[in-house]
């Protein structure tokens, strides 16, 4: 007897292999007809897979996270089929799925157009209509390179001759397209539905190498009906409205420019709005008992080799030679955080020790990965390095998960949901490390009450993380902070502390981040807000604008009257119409603007005109500032 365990803890039993298609049936009518594939174990596989051994089975639907990843594969395969019945010259590649959708890189002498777009999205309607069973093939290392060869697939030869000796060779068949790849997919094209648009054109070189062919890729997005691509081709229109880059222009806040690709000029404004993220952050930390360092931005490469980067991430480092000696410009604050913490004797009675630094740093991003604030080659990480005992560990995670989700609620991100990102398949440390700290990332949130999904083999080289998500005012989500569990680089590092029984112990090193990449986070607030700051964030508060020369004097008066009581304040003395300066300054998203004039000036008044609002209101100057005064209170901290 076969026993399949089902997600409410259910066994079911069948005499023999069994189907994920089988398990559903028998379950009910209404899932057999939803479901898309199978998690046996954890693992994705085809509906019609054989299931041999005693397993834990859940069916996979188009509500689920795993189910939207398997039809935009297959979408890509519809799309990949599409191309090559329309234009059979094409060669096939790569075509994964994506966030949000999928793409397919071709290599074809002709470029693709915005027409061939139309005519590739019509052929796939009509291959869904089709409902072409797919079906999945095996072959063997020899068969699946004349297979390929045979079909002129020159770029398909080159990864079957890549794949490692052990590996399956599976190909997948719908009507007459057949491709390589590993799956899973959906049981016909059918399943895929109506729910999918072709978005753009780009070019891609294989493999991402520079040096190898240029490629045309089409982007396409597809969701589980016509409902959800509606409402995500909306959310695109409105994100547009939003974009950072035009919003960061229209206020003056930055710009980019070619000598310094991946890299930001900010202006007056945008980098007062940076240091106010920085400065909520930092008095948070203080109160949290956090101290705050700063380590060198260029290090010797045997740093980066011991902490292990040098090996993973030596691909993303900017290195330079000096005195023939190889340095790097540091791509994280890790290592920099523990040569702090090493110096000097430290005792159990030292610890938890909370190590604080807004880092800046800088990894290598291909170019055509730049995007404004929020794919940047050089940016501030908001790290923080806790070395605590293992006693001490659970809590101190708690502390932080308490400390982060305080502040995202400051800046009105509400909804979060949390990741367990697990072991990874290379990683340093030992199994028991791993089994401890997992679990102590697991304990610690659910003794919180709080709930999160495991994200299997994400965790970082050396150590499990949880990952926090939020979603923002039009339902994007954006990963922001990061809590990571360190047990390996103590010991490569040789960190200790003296323990109560006199000898040497390993500390157990949290890395944290809040916001992540605080240029990010720039960017995702800019979005967010649509550029409307709270008033307290507000990288300017107040503009004094005069009506007439006659209020010009008094308007300097209650601007400096106004930047003694810590607000943020310009003057508008030109000499045009009133009119013309709150458009101008309301284009620029600022909060307040105080019309001044002759009266105002008399009367010791402010006219106030709010952003967003028509109706103007006039106060004494002192009560004006009191009620700014207490609109800039920053959440948590001045309230």
């Amino acid at each position: 007897m076969l026993s399949i365990t089902l997600p409410d803890q259910s066994v079911l039993s069948f005499e023999g292999p069994v189907t994920g298609a089988e398990i559903a049936a028998k379950i009910g009518v209404g899932l057999a007809k939803s479901a898309l594939a199978v998690k046996v174990d954890g693992k994705p596989q085809d509906l019609s897979a054989p299931i041999t051994r005693d397993a834990a089975v859940e069916i996979i639907t188009a509500k689920t996270e795993d189910g939207l990843k398997i039809i935009r594969h297959t979408c890509s395969h519809v799309m990949a089929e599409a191309v090559q019945e329309l234009y059979p010259e094409t060669q096939v590649t790569i075509g994964p799925a994506i966030e949000n959708g999928f793409y397919y890189d071709f290599a074809r002498a002709t470029p693709f157009t915005p027409a061939d777009l139309e005519a590739i999205e019509k052929r796939m309607t009509e291959i869904v209509d089709r409902d072409e069973p797919i079906v999945r093939e095996v072959k063997t290392r020899d068969e699946a390179v004349k297979f390929f060869e045979e079909k002129g697939e020159k770029y398909k030869v080159e990864l079957i001759k890549d794949l490692p000796e052990t590996e399956t060779i599976s190909f997948y068949r719908q009507g007459n397209f057949v491709d390589l790849c590993r799956g899973p997919h959906l049981p016909s094209t059918g399943k895929v539905g109506k729910g999918f648009k072709l978005m753009k054109l780009a070019g891609a070189y294989w493999r991402g190498d520079s040096s190898r062919e240029q490629l045309q890729r089409i982007y396409g997005t597809a969701w589980a009906d016509k409902k959800g691509l509606d409402a995500y081709l909306t959310q695109l229109e409105e994100a547009e409205k939003r974009d950072h880059r035009r919003i960061g222009k229209e206020m003056d806040l930055f710009h980019f420019e070619d000598v310094a690709p991946g890299d930001i000029f900010w202006h007056p404004h945008g980098w007062t709005l940076f240091q106010t993220l920085i400065d909520y952050e930092r008095k948070r930390q203080n109160d949290a008992g956090y101290v705050e360092i700063n380590t060198p931005q260029i290090m010797d490469k045997v740093l980066w080799e011991t902490s292990g980067h040098w090996d993973w991430y030596r691909e993303n480092m900017f290195t330079t030679t000096i005195e023939e000696r190889t340095y790097c410009i540091k791509p994280m604050n890790c290592p920099g955080g523990i040569l702090v913490f090493k110096q000097g004797i430290k005792s159990y009675r030292d610890l938890p020790q909370y190590i604080a630094e807004f880092g800046r740093v800088h990894r290598y991003e291909a170019s055509g990965a730049i995007h404004g604030l929020f794919r940047v080659r050089a940016f501030t990480q908001d790290d923080a390095h806790i070395f605590c005992t293992p006693e001490q560990l659970e809590d101190e995670c708690q502390k932080v998960v308490r400390l982060m989700l305080s502040i995202y609620e400051a800046f009105d991100l509400k909804d979060v949901s949390i990741k367990l990102s697990t072991r990874p398949a290379e990683r340093i440390g030992s199994d028991e490390l791993w089994d401890h700290t997992e679990a102590a990332l697991a304990k610690a949130l659910t003794d919180m009450g709080y709930k999160y999904t495991l994200n299997p083999g994400d965790g970082a080289f050396y150590g499990p993380k949880l990952d926090f998500k939020v979603r923002d005012a039009i339902g994007r989500e954006w990963q922001l902070g990061t809590l990571q569990v360190d047990m390996n680089l103590p010991e490569r590092f040789d960190v200790s502390y003296i323990g109560e029984d006199g000898e040497k112990h390993r500390p157990i090193m949290l890395h944290r981040a809040l916001f992540g990449s605080l240029e990010r986070f720039t960017g995702i607030m800019i979005e967010n807000t649509a550029g409307k700051f709270p008033f307290w964030l507000a990288p300017l508060q107040i503009v004094v604008a005069t009506i007439t020369d006659d209020g010009c004097d008094y308007a300097k008066e209650v601007a400096a009257a106004l930047k003694k009581a810590g607000l943020r304040v310009e003057t508008d003395l030109r000499n045009e119409k009133i009119s013309y300066k709150v458009r101008e300054h309301s284009l620029k998203k600022v909060p307040v603007i105080l019309a001044i004039g002759k009266r105002e000036a008399a009367d010791r008044t402010v006219a106030v005109r709010r952003l967003g609002e028509e109706k103007q209101t006039v106060m004494p100057l002192d009560d004006a500032i009191a009620e700014f005064k207490k609109n800039a209170a920053r959440p948590h901290i001045d309230e």
